[in-house]
């Protein structure tokens, strides 16, 4: 259910993270290789970026896949930055809500995806929901899992914790009120980047020249691309990468 990418470090065209590798996550739209839930990502992409002395990413989403977007190359061949987030979207379930369910998602400088799927969505999120202050739920970026678990992420964030713990958190609370959920987030404010891997693929690679990359898969055969452990919570710069394991939920 999905594929997603983040990236920290010189600044490069955004076409150079999500075009040009031989699997890069276009190709991955239509053949991933690692994705063990769905084959095709065809129901809307998306990517956010950060531009100089602006910490408010930008975006360009789309509904459809992202081979059928003739605009698409071209922003990715002139745009650059310093940090990235991007994704293509196999939808859990059909819906009307289009572009405004692809990710990343944003809230000021936050970027946000999530990979994987919800058990027993809606109903099984109602305990988790019902923390969140009316205006959260009124105000949901889409009608999808993905949105309310950001939502909930959000709330964390707004209530003083800090973006791995909220994540953390998050998790845990619903793959407690949901077991069985595949819940693979990833989340970048520009300089950070915060990822679990909880049911699904993560993996990730430190390059020369202070780049690190963060991915549902690689997107090419480097033998320094490292798996993320399942249930594990991964903090990342350009020049660190830190895996906490993250605990089961107690029955």
């Amino acid at each position: 259910m999905c594929r997603h990418i983040a990236y920290l470090g010189p600044a490069v065209t955004l076409g150079e993270i999500l075009l040009s590798p031989p699997h890069s996550l276009v190709r991955q739209s239509w053949e991933p290789r690692r994705q063990k839930y769905g084959t095709v990502n065809a129901d809307g992409f998306g990517v956010g970026w950060y531009a100089d002395g602006d910490p408010v990413p930008g975006r360009y989403r789309r509904r459809g896949p992202v081979w059928g977007d003739e605009t698409f190359a071209d922003l990715a061949r002139v745009v650059r930055s310093t940090a990235l987030l991007a994704a293509v979207r196999d939808a859990t379930e059909a819906g009307a809500d289009g572009e405004a369910a692809a990710a990343p998602f944003a809230a000021d400088r936050l970027l946000f995806s999530h990979n994987g799927a919800v058990r027993g969505w809606p109903g099984s999120l109602a305990p988790p929901a019902a923390a969140l202050p009316p205006a959260a739920l009124l105000t949901l970026a889409a009608r999808s899992d993905s949105a309310l678990i950001w939502a909930l992420v959000r709330h964390r964030i707004a209530m003083g914790d800090a973006v791995p713990q909220a994540v953390a958190d998050t998790v845990g609370d619903i793959a407690a009120a949901a077991p069985g959920s595949r819940l693979n987030l990833l989340l970048t404010d520009g300089s950070t980047i915060v990822g679990t891997a909880w049911g699904d693929s993560l993996w990730y690679l430190r390059a020369p020249g202070r780049r690190t990359v963060v991915a549902s898969e690689p997107y090419d055969d480097d033998s320094r691309w490292q798996e993320v452990p399942d249930r594990t919570l991964l903090v990342a710069t350009s020049t660190d990468i830190l895996l906490t394991p993250l605990k089961e939920p107690t029955a």
